[in-house]
């Protein structure tokens, strides 16, 4: 059974390590929203730094998820005191459990408030992509298909929930995806 693989960048206004009420904000909803996402049916994994550190990203070890890579767009620092990026890693079951996840809870509270932590860049924000069952998928496959997204659109090879792809590489839809509230907000 194919798994969704979930990578998804931005660049912060601030460092991770700026004191600012706002970066610390950011900062410290982390933890809940991950622990929150973590229990939410359909979700399998994460990518997570062998030690726990969540003030840096880079010369970390990351284990099976490989070594910690950003697009090439990125152009901000790499130390503790100059990283200035937010990026996960991540594998579901499927395309409604992660919209569920996503679009929910805490974490959309967190999409709420994004434009008070992320610069906007004119480059996607996440990418998704079907792997086997027994692949992890690496922060450099995360990299490549968001960077393909920006450069081709949508396809088979990456894509989001707006133009989405089944794993046989079919276009789809996931049908009255988000909670009835959103829904009824678009019209």
């Amino acid at each position: 059974m194919p798994y969704l693989a979930l990578y998804t960048f931005g660049v912060l206004k601030s460092p991770l390590a700026d004191p600012g009420p706002l970066t610390r904000e950011f900062h410290d909803s982390g933890e809940a929203i991950y622990r929150k996402i973590s229990q939410h049916p359909g979700y399998l994994a994460h990518a997570e730094a062998a030690d726990g550190d969540r003030e840096s990203y880079f010369g970390l070890d990351w284990g099976v998820w490989g070594e910690f890579a950003v697009p090439a767009w990125y152009g901000k620092g790499r130390t503790v005191e100059t990283t200035a990026l937010a990026a996960t890693l991540s594998l579901w079951t499927g395309l409604r459990p992660a919209f569920d996840a996503i679009y929910t809870g805490l974490h959309r509270e967190a999409l709420n408030r994004r434009e008070d932590w992320f610069e906007r860049t004119g480059h996607p924000g996440h990418v998704f992509w079907w792997v086997s069952d027994s692949v992890t998928p690496t922060w450099q496959d995360g990299v490549s298909r968001l960077e393909h997204l920006h450069d081709h659109g949508p396809a088979p090879h990456a894509f989001t929930f707006h133009r989405a792809f089944a794993p046989d590489g079919t276009p789809t839809r996931v049908k009255d995806i988000g909670p009835r509230s959103d829904r009824a907000a678009v019209r």
